[in-house]
Formats: C-alpha cells, structure tokens, sequence
C-alpha cells in the first residue's frame, strides 16, 4: 500500500497526535506499506503571502519561497514526530517517511509557478510520481456547498465551483492524470485512518479516474 497523505497547515496543532494515531493504527500492524507525508505551508507559506503582497514579490520568487516555506513544515513534522525525512521519490522507504520538497521540485520544476500551485497540487504530483493514493488531511470534512458537504464529485465538477478548500490546480491535475483524492478532517484521526485503509469515512471523494 502507498498513500500520499497531505497535512494541511491548518492542521499544525494537532499533526503530531494525527500521525502519532497513523503509526500506531496502521504502519506499526502493516507490512510493506509506505506512506509520504507532504507538509502543507501553514503559518510558514502565510508570511510569504504577506510579503509577497508588502514588497511586489514576483511569482517565480513566491512561488520557491513558499515551497521553503512546506519544507520548514516539514521540519516541524521530523521534530515533533520523530519520523523520517526523505527528499526524493526514488527509493521511498517502507513505513512513514516526510518529505522535504524543495529539492525534488527545483531538480524536476515541472509545475507551474504562481499561488494557484499550492502544497495540494504538489501532493498530487508526487502521487502520481510514485503511483500512490492521494488522502489531504485539512481542518473542514471536505468540500462544502453553502455549508453542506459533497461525498461525491467529479474533478472537473470541483474545477467549475471556483474556491473551495483545494488549490485552484488540483482538480486539473487529478483530470489530467486520471487520480483520485480523498478531503478528510485531520483533526478526528480516526477517519484518517480510515481513509488510508481504504474505508468509508464523512469526507469528500473526488474522482479524477473515469
């Protein structure tokens, strides 16, 4: 089993006892499974939103400083959890690792450079690079309609609702290569634990593979 599990900024205050709950319910019981965790940006990526807008930053500056800005998350995750940290995709290790992305998206560089390119479309890319399920973990039960939650949708039908709780690039890229990706709430564990384990779980479904 692969899973690329996206941990939203949101959800840095609860992230520790979130992957702790994740070790001990599945990595610790399950053989050969590999799970990546890709930080989100948090309070790290805010701080160069707003000093993109007080200083004109350009897009191709924001966007690598918000991409350091994931990997200072990532730190924050290899303190707190003791986990390993990887910066590649070649060889992912069994168990769960936490990737350090600033070195594998500035050797590859293929995704575009602007705020619509957040650490969502960036799980997605490395989903795909390692042929892994997609799960982001984020502060709400998934996508919201006038405050009631879709279970179902189709990436192109989540591409046409504008803002939601993904980058505007994910839905796109989730067409493009056929994935699909799980929305579920990082701070009630257990339902992502359920998700990774391929369970019914209150989340958003959105089905990119049809």
């Amino acid at each position: 089993m692969k899973v690329v599990l996206k941990i939203g900024g949101s959800l840095i205050e609860q992230a520790d006892d979130l992957l702790k709950a994740i070790m001990e319910q599945i990595v610790s019981t399950e053989s050969k499974v590999k799970i990546v965790v890709v930080p989100g940006g948090g309070v790290f990526a805010n701080g160069i939103r707003e000093a993109s807008r007080a200083y004109s930053i350009g897009d191709e500056a924001a966007h690598w400083m918000a991409v350091a800005a994931m990997e200072q998350y990532a730190y924050l995750l290899v303190d707190k959890s003791g986990m390993p940290s990887i910066d590649d995709t070649d060889n992912v290790p069994e168990g769960m690792s936490i990737l350090l992305p600033y070195k594998l998206l500035k050797t590859t560089d293929e995704l575009e450079h602007s705020w619509d390119v957040t650490s969502d479309t960036i799980a997605a890319w490395v989903a795909h690079r390692i042929d892994a399920a997609l799960i982001k973990a984020t502060d709400v039960d998934g996508v919201l309609n006038e405050g009631e939650l879709i279970e179902k949708i189709t990436a192109k039908e989540l591409e046409s609702m504008g803002e939601t709780c993904t980058d505007r690039i994910l839905p796109h890229i989730l067409d493009k290569y056929g994935m699909d990706c799980v929305i579920v709430n990082g701070n009630i564990p257990e339902r992502v634990v359920a998700a990774i384990e391929g369970k019914m779980v209150r989340s958003t479904y959105i089905k990119g593979n049809i």
